[in-house]
């Protein structure tokens, strides 16, 4: 079958157009169908910046550096939308999609055996730079394999920082228009020489992280060059994500761990939590564990899904592990997820890949088990609920949310099986999950995603990789972003000489405690407790609340 596969990207069409080819099809369904959409922001704390990558929403795949895949621009809202598409002739899937600071996209594209970094103009794709990366090794299943190149981000400097597949990290930078290997960190001692470095993210001190898909963790001191690292013995088939204490989140096959650095840079345990795991790899997942790379949100906390059935999300704290909640999402016997979670404040969403195995279990109208579905952690930061369920089929892609506009962009296919496999750049109401509109993209193989995100870019536009290559999604006329950082309620209430303050905020989908603002309130200044409540002695005036991420509040102080 992957002979077949192989022989349908080839015999396709020379690129004169450089579209990536369609299948036939003289009954198409609707190219647009739904209703435009007014923006309704989600108001969420954003992730920091990270002072050792470049701006959030444009430094790696998933968004940031907490991996929120939440965004604070728009993507399209459906007015007048177009499409155009570059085909990576004879087929290569351009996925982790960034943007350096003129606005050109960054890119891995990846085929078979080539793995390529590339420069695109956003609005034409015309192709503007290319650099030939270690070629992937043989794999018993090349599309469920993301080690070598899935995973890269850009740094503060516009620098690529990528694994490769022969276990080096090449940092990489643009100059007079072409990349070069600026710097090359060869991890051929410290890493086995079968290993492979599924991806790579610096901590809050500039300290590389690394980890391999066989469990090998690791740091490199970025001046010396030298290498730390310890073995878990685990599989480790995702992503990280970096916390600004210099924490670092990986999630095992077995456990989630939370590590720092010791003072010789070692990585060194903080705390390790086994998840509830049948043992067995769902369809739809790269190996038998949790498939999603952990999410940093909200009120100090850590998500990931488990390999439990039905598959659940759980919330841990960041600071010491504790369980917070954890909540059964998806069909049992049909529920399973190998992309990370959006993390919006209180708000959590998960979407099902059970099925998905690779490109033949969506082709001749062969579909994936549907399901999207939002889990809200409560205001008052115990327990978790069920917000929505959409039966739209998300074959494999990562979704993302527009904190600007209030919708949740993600890659499905109808559900009737039409065997000329349309795909669609899906938007559902973050609110409701109700579909809003669906925009045809194309028909046929080469346009499966395969895994691959969609990114928004700064004006707008959607991009999704595909096996063809690159395609986009935009409105004619670029929407803008609104505010999307929550601005503190607070609230005053004497109670003789003392007043209590309460500072709440919207935090995705509800409205929460804020913790840690600061009051202040005439020469008197507090931070307010996990319950966003302060009590001070003030005679009168006004009262404000600050804290980082948040729009200040104000209140007058009752006499």
């Amino acid at each position: 079958m992957l002979l077949l596969l192989l022989a349908v990207m080839l015999l396709a069409p020379a690129a004169a157009s450089a579209q990536i080819p369609e299948t036939p099809d003289s009954d198409a369904p609707p190219t647009f169908s739904g209703d435009p959409w007014t923006p309704a922001p989600v108001f969420a704390s954003p992730a920091p910046r990270h002072p050792f990558m470049a701006p959030n929403q444009r430094s790696n795949l998933h968004s940031d550096a907490f991996q929120t895949d939440a965004n604070a621009w728009s993507g399209p809202l459906g007015r007048d939308t177009e499409t155009l598409s570059h085909y990576e002739a004879p087929g290569g899937v351009c996925a982790s999609v960034t943007f350096n600071s003129q606005g050109q996209i960054v890119t891995t594209c990846i085929q078979l055996r080539a793995v390529r970094l590339k420069l695109f103009d956003p609005h034409t794709l015309e192709e503007l730079a290319s650099i030939e990366l270690p070629p992937r090794a043989p794999s018993t299943n090349p599309f469920q394999d993301f080690a070598g190149g899935g995973y890269f981000y850009l740094d503060s400097e516009d620098r690529v920082v990528i694994p490769t597949t022969d276990r080096h990290i090449y940092v990489i930078a643009l100059r007079d228009g072409a990349f070069e290997i600026e710097r090359d960190y060869d991890l051929n001692g410290p890493v086995p020489g079968d290993a492979k470095i599924i991806s790579a993210l610096p901590d809050w001190s500039g300290r590389l992280w690394f980890a391999t898909t066989a469990g090998i963790i690791g740091t490199i001191d970025p001046d010396s060059g030298e290498v730390k690292v310890e073995d878990l013995g685990e599989v480790v088939q995702n992503s990280f994500a970096v916390g600004d204490e210099d924490d670092v989140y990986i999630v095992s096959d077995k456990a989630l761990y939370r590590f720092r650095a010791d003072a010789d840079g070692a990585p060194v345990t903080v705390w390790r939590k086994v998840y509830d795991n049948t043992g067995e790899q769902k369809p739809g997942q790269v190996s038998a564990g949790s498939g999603t790379t952990p999410t940093l949100h909200g009120d100090g906390w850590v998500s990931i899904t488990d390999n439990a059935d039905p598959m659940h999300v759980v919330v841990y704290r960041r600071r010491n592990g504790r369980q917070v909640c954890e909540q059964a999402v998806l069909e049992k016997g049909s529920g399973s997820t190998d992309n990370t979670l959006i993390g919006a404040g209180h708000s959590l969403i998960v979407e099902n890949n059970y099925g998905y195995t690779g490109p033949t279990a969506t082709m001749n109208g062969a579909r994936t088990q549907p399901g999207i579905e939002r889990v809200d952690i409560e205001a008052d930061g115990e327990g978790c609920l069920k917000v929505w369920h959409s039966d739209e089929i998300s074959s494999s892609v990562v979704p993302k949310l527009s904190l600007s506009n209030g919708l949740v962009y993600v890659y499905t296919q109808d559900a009737e099986g039409d065997p000329d496999d349309p795909w669609f750049l899906t938007a559902l109401d973050f609110r409701t999950g109700k579909t809003v509109w669906k925009r045809l993209t194309g028909q046929g193989i080469g346009f499966n995603n395969n895994y691959a995100p969609v990114t928004l870019g700064p004006d707008g536009t959607a991009y999704v990789g595909v096996l063809g290559g690159l395609l986009l999604v935009r409105d004619q006329t670029a929407p803008a972003t609104e505010e999307t950082r929550p601005k503190i309620r607070l609230r005053a209430k004497r109670r003789g000489k003392r007043v209590l303050f309460r500072a709440k905020a919207p935090s995705g989908g509800v409205v929460a405690p804020v913790r840690g603002a600061r009051v202040k309130a005439g020469k008197r200044s507090k931070r307010t407790n996990r319950r966003g409540r302060v009590s001070m002695k003030v005679k009168g005036g006004r009262a404000v609340a600050k804290k980082r991420g948040y729009r200040r509040g104000a209140v007058k102080v009752p006499r």
